[in-house]
């Protein structure tokens, strides 16, 4: 790209782009499952705890399951790593849970911290857009080793809003955060969802981390970079918009 191209909203993914992925599936997925059937027993007549079991059994068609049977669906969901909304409002508050015992601690990588605040400073707008609920969001950046970044953050965004691999998704994020498309900047390790994004009319930029290894293919149809430094490298951020 010869010409930097003006930024002043940036909408950025999670898993493999701000936080290692490893982190998700080795660290967060596992500390769910292993407190899932404990935790819906514990809050099962709680009515957060009933919407999300009745939404779970619409979606899996079932009719007034028993704890151990909606327990059992939604370990089928996160071994298959499926990105079904009560599955992720289950797991937020399972994790918050985790968070404010001190049990979990979330992860960043030090350069996205670093320019999260640097943008921030500079008056770009930051957005997160996660298949992750924004409860879980919120709780992974309010508990991370360099502090709580939830303030750098203007806008929250997951699948209520749409799925992250239709440009429906990014058209709804666009309404919300009134930018024009041309000066936003989508940050993400998966390709589809940059096509999406892309159709949308936002820029683009794929994060392939050296540390992520075969995870992330890239193929070519969008800016890559390494980390949150070569992003700032090639495309232009307005300073104080």
């Amino acid at each position: 790209m010869s010409d930097k191209q003006t930024i002043e909203s940036i909408v950025t993914d999670i898993e493999g782009t701000t936080t290692s992925i490893s982190f998700v599936h080795e660290v967060l997925f596992p500390y769910s499952a292993k407190q899932l059937h404990e935790y819906l027993k514990t809050h099962w007549e709680q009515a957060p705890i009933q919407k999300v079991v009745a939404e779970a059994a619409s979606f899996s068609e079932l009719e007034s399951p028993s704890c151990d049977e909606i327990a059992s669906v939604f370990l089928q969901w996160i071994q298959e790593d499926q990105k079904v909304p009560s599955l992720k409002k289950l797991q937020g508050f399972i994790w918050k849970d985790g968070y404010e015992s001190g049990e979990l601690l979330g992860h960043i990588y030090a350069d996205a911290s670093d320019y999260l605040h640097l943008w921030h400073e500079k008056g770009i707008t930051l957005s997160i857009f996660s298949s992750g609920s924004v409860e879980a969001q919120k709780l992974l950046f309010g508990h991370l080793p360099q502090g709580d970044l939830t303030p750098l953050f203007s806008h929250f965004f997951d699948t209520t809003i749409g799925n992250k691999r239709t440009e429906e998704a990014y058209q709804e994020i666009l309404k919300t955060i009134q930018t024009p498309a041309q000066k936003v900047l989508f940050l993400s390790d998966v390709e589809e969802e940059l096509d999406a994004a892309k159709a949308s009319g936002m820029h683009t930029c794929q994060l392939v981390r050296e540390e992520e290894g075969s995870r992330v293919v890239s193929t070519g149809r969008h800016q890559v970079c390494r980390d949150f430094q070569e992003v700032t490298q090639i495309f232009s951020m307005n300073e104080n918009k």
